[in-house]
């Protein structure tokens, strides 16, 4: 950018800390608020201060040119959103608390937008009525807004965030597939051009609905996914949205069940214990009430039930544990010697290790005791299989069979094939070549802009504070004035010169700061080059310093003007 103006830290409204947030648990947050980029408002609600802004900004601006690279025309939507169309698509109660509801002084119900596929499809109801008009990519850079129960992670996760959404419509399933490609495309031009380390994952699809669904993780402690990477081939899944195949196999020589005596053993690892058996030989079966519906979850006893599995699965209805009052009304459920065979009004879904032919030792639905050599098929019929286990290290690769490796990590970045779940509910039509009425079909895809920034400090920060990319630094060079008036006069000269040349300047020129806190700032504030003006101040020399690799060299002004203006 030519002739940037020079930021001057004596007029920056940007306080450093020494010590970390008490509240602070990730990286991220604490070197964010310590380097004087975010401040926080409230619990999930964050000012961006000057610093933090601008690298924000240069998100937003990477965001809009790859978007608009791919045909994408950019609008603005409101963020104060009226009920009825989220109540047509069902969201309005599926989206349950995590939604931001109230009402205007006339008793009218309205929402702070979590997403805006609904509001998107009504603007192209409105706006094309032929299959000339489309196809179509429109785009947003919005504030949004979830209700989170435990806002944390300082900006990773807060009640409010800064979200690229776009969305296309087509006419045909062809055309959602190639808009689909087309963002998958610019997303990976976007997370390259941010510096991100990022993975492309198999996902679920979730409240947003329709069929395919990735996301773009990006791997690090702070992250809250959970995501599958096989060392051996390219497949690569949110643990949520890894399935198996089922697999038969021969129960033919498997006796005839029998109940055995097993007294005190209700649970897993009391009953393998007495009787000498691995845990997994045994059928775990939990019940849940699905919209106060009992039902049986059945897996492997040395397995978990990934309670997020079974939420999405049954999604909208609510799903909760049984109680002690529900075990007290159904006296057929025995706590602790639950199995399936038997069990009346009782849906049973089990994940697909749980296979036709396999056997097991359950609950015999009465007390102290268990059955053995009970076949899946044989003794008892499961009404759907899910995969509801949590994934584990180690678990085969679906594609290779190969061990799975787990990573924590976070999502930046979200695509959808919707299809035509709200173009239905909203009657989204268009007049086809034919003259008859064509029903559209969509495409939802997110980026989250402030969550990117809390990635990247996540993964380049050091032990010494943040290290920006050059990309979204909020300046190309920190220029460090060490303290005496010749050594801030010539800082001040190389900043204005560079500025002229086009870099972008933040210059310390703060008076009565020693020079040991300003080297600290600057490499707590993690721009991409380090300029000081030192002891070498009265022959013109200075010192450049790469803050990540820490290399240092002593230059003249107008070679360190030429080094930083080509790099």
């Amino acid at each position: 950018m030519a002739n940037a103006p020079v930021q001057r830290m004596s007029q920056l409204m940007a306080k450093t800390l020494r010590d970390d947030p008490a509240d602070a648990e990730v990286l991220s947050h604490k070197l964010l608020v310590r380097a004087g980029y975010v401040r926080r408002t409230a619990a999930g609600i964050w000012t961006w201060l000057p610093l933090g802004k601008k690298v924000l900004a240069n998100v937003e601006r990477i965001v809009r040119e790859e978007m608009d690279a791919i045909g994408a025309q950019e609008v603005s939507l409101p963020a104060l959103l009226p009920r009825e169309p989220y109540e047509a698509t069902g969201r309005w109660d599926e989206y349950g608390a995590e939604l931001f509801r109230l009402q205007d002084r006339k008793g009218g119900d309205y929402l702070l937008g979590p997403t805006h596929e609904e509001i998107f499809t009504l603007l192209v109801k409105d706006q094309a009525s032929s299959y000339k008009d489309l196809p179509v990519i429109l785009y947003q850079i919005q504030t949004k807004f979830r209700d989170e129960a435990r806002p944390r992670a300082g900006i990773l996760r807060g009640r409010e965030f800064l979200m690229k959404d776009s969305y296309s419509f087509d006419t045909e399933d062809e055309g959602l597939a190639k808009s689909y490609a087309l963002h998958r495309e610019a997303y990976q031009k976007i997370f390259a051009r941010l510096g991100l380390d990022y993975r492309i994952c198999a996902a679920t699809a979730g409240a947003m609905g329709g069929s395919k669904s990735e996301e773009f993780l990006a791997p690090a402690e702070a992250g809250e996914d959970t995501f599958a990477d096989c060392p051996n081939c390219d497949f690569a899944a949110n643990t949520e949205a890894i399935t198996y195949d089922l697999k038969p196999v021969d129960a033919t020589g498997v006796p005839a069940a029998e109940d055995i005596p097993t007294p005190a053993t209700p649970t897993i690892e009391t009953l393998a214990a007495s009787l000498g058996v691995p845990a997994s030989a045994t059928l775990k079966n939990l019940l849940v009430k699905v919209d106060g519906e009992i039902v049986a979850v059945g897996v492997p006893g040395d397995r978990e039930v990934d309670m997020d599995k079974v939420e999405a699965h049954f999604a909208p209805a609510t799903v909760e544990m049984v109680t002690e009052a529900d075990f007290a009304a159904r006296t057929d459920l025995v706590r602790g010697y639950v199995g399936p065979q038997g069990l009346d009004k009782v849906k049973y879904i089990a994940d697909p290790r749980v296979a036709p032919g396999t056997a097991w030792i359950t609950g015999a639905n009465k007390a102290d005791t268990h059955t053995k050599n009970v076949v899946a098929g044989r003794d008892f019929e499961v009404d759907e299989y899910v995969d509801v286990v949590v994934v584990q290290e180690g678990d085969p690769c679906p594609k290779c069979g190969t061990g799975l490796k787990l990573d924590r990590a976070i999502e930046i970045g979200h695509i959808f094939q919707l299809g035509r779940k709200y173009a239905d509910a909203l009657k989204l039509d268009v007049l086809g070549q034919n003259g008859k009425p064509v029903r559209v079909t969509m495409g939802s895809y997110g980026v989250g802009v402030s969550r990117a920034v809390a990635a990247l400090a996540e993964q380049t920060a050091d032990d010494k504070g943040l290290c920006w990319p050059k990309e979204v630094a909020p300046a190309d060079v920190h220029v460090v004035a060490a303290g005496k008036a010749l050594q801030t006069e010539l800082a001040l000269d190389v900043s204005e010169k560079l500025s002229a040349a086009g870099v972008r300047v933040l210059v310390d020129d703060r008076a009565g700061v020693s020079p040991g806190v300003k080297f600290t700032d600057a490499e707590l504030i993690g721009v991409p080059w380090i300029l000081v003006a030192g002891r070498r101040a009265a022959e013109g020399v200075l010192e450049l310093k790469n803050r990540r690799t820490g290399e240092r060299e002593e230059l003249p002004m107008a070679e360190a003007i030429t080094r930083l203006t080509s790099s």
